[in-house]
């Protein structure tokens, strides 16, 4: 009595369940039970399936390569068989199945039928497959810009070689060697020279981009005063800025405000800023460089009087190419890409370089860096250029040699 309640209870759940469709097959793959779950997923009453092949579940293809049975014949040689794939409903639309079929044998060890349980995994196969198509838009997006990166840094190359050979030879021609030279003479070979350096100093910017984009930097940590690095950067913006009647005034400076990042690219990133500030401060004005310890970071900052930076472009103006106040007048020059690259050196150290309106007008940008040692070298072990994995081969489908059939006794 106790076994037939028992068995009555476990048939009354399987044919309650709704979340999977649990039936039982015969042993040639007939539909022998339906449960409410399997008529909720594949939309079939059990009077309509009851004794039909469980292949009408299967594609065309499927069934004309034999892999319904071959799944048989895997359950009953391994005792259970499991797989994914496209399931066909009544109405013909197609679900991701997750399929297990369990052979089922008597007391004797005969072959009696197979349970099969099946879930609808569309949902989740749909997630995977937008992820796939994401992280492909992304790899040709990556492709695409180191095809860019290469290109730049090939042209820029090709471009240093003949502009030093006009820096040395109008050189050479202002020092008089090539025969007396005029005032109007030595005038217009300075305009040359200063021409070949900006165009020298645009192709270098280009050839460091390039660097940062394609990984190919490497860094090399140590021990940064910020204070010593502000000494050895501001004179050498000073003529530059005296050129314009622009200050550059040095302001307080922690002596331990000491960084761990590469000394040279941190050089690179205050020149950049300074030479941004020069270029967008007015005659009379002032450019103010100090830096502090604080907390786990060392910040550098320069501040200048200039007209500041409107707020919908303070983002833009750290993407490569982006020049803020240019016109078909403006006497500003360059690549746009000075604060590009400064970011990306400082991230790829642990640290960031932002903006800030400077208290009384103008602008502030600021460079912070790690201080911590690991935090820098986990912040350039993340930025290192991945390795491609290398590819699967395709298989062929495995029913097409299928397994030996432990015989029915």
């Amino acid at each position: 009595m106790e076994s037939q309640e028992t068995h009555g209870l476990y048939q009354l759940l399987v044919e309650s369940v709704q979340d999977y469709a649990i039936f039982m097959l015969d042993p040639g793959g007939y539909v022998a039970t339906w449960n409410a779950g399997a008529r909720r997923l594949k939309g079939y009453a059990p009077e309509e399936i009851i004794g039909r092949h469980f292949s009408t579940f299967y594609q065309p293809e499927e069934v004309a390569s034999g892999k319904p049975p071959w799944e048989l014949q895997v359950a009953a040689s391994d005792g259970r068989f499991e797989d994914e794939g496209w399931r066909v409903r009544k109405d013909g639309t197609l679900f991701w199945a997750n399929v297990v079929i369990t052979a089922l044998r008597d007391a004797d060890g005969r072959l009696v039928g197979f349970a099969k349980v099946t879930r609808d995994l569309t949902e989740r196969r749909r997630s995977e497959q937008r992820a796939i198509a994401d992280a492909r838009r992304v790899a040709a997006a990556e492709a695409a810009n180191l095809a860019k990166t290469q290109f730049l840094a090939t042209m820029s190359h090709e471009l240093r070689t003949p502009l030093n050979a006009i820096g040395g030879y109008a050189e050479l021609i202002d020092l008089g060697l090539r025969g007396p030279v005029t005032e109007a003479q030595h005038r217009d070979l300075a305009r040359i020279r200063q021409s070949q350096q900006l165009l020298l100093g645009i192709i270098n910017d280009i050839l460091n981009f390039s660097r940062i984009e394609g990984g190919h930097l490497t860094y090399d940590l140590e021990d940064v005063q910020l204070a010593a690095v502000v000494d050895e950067m501001t004179p050498v913006l000073e003529p530059q800025a005296a050129q314009k009647g622009v200050a550059v005034v040095r302001g307080a400076c922690d002596p331990a405000a000491i960084a761990c990042a590469d000394r040279t690219k941190v050089e690179q990133i205050v020149l950049n800023l300074l030479s941004n500030a020069v270029k967008f401060t007015p005659a009379g004005g002032r450019i103010t460089v100090a830096c502090a310890a604080r907390g786990a970071r060392a910040v550098l900052t320069v501040a200048d009087t200039g007209p500041g930076v409107p707020a919908e472009q303070r983002e833009a103006m750290f993407e490569p190419f982006v020049q803020l106040g240019r016109s078909h007048t403006s006497a500003q020059g360059g690549t746009g890409l000075g604060l590009s690259i400064s970011r990306r050196l400082a991230r790829a150290m642990g640290g960031d370089v932002r903006y800030d309106d400077t208290p009384g007008g103008g602008a502030t940008f600021t460079l912070e860096l790690a201080t911590d040692r690991q935090v820098a070298e986990r912040a350039v072990a993340e930025r290192a250029e991945p390795r491609a994995e290398p590819r699967a081969e395709p298989r062929a489908a495995p029913w097409a040699n299928p397994p030996a059939v432990r015989p029915a006794e």
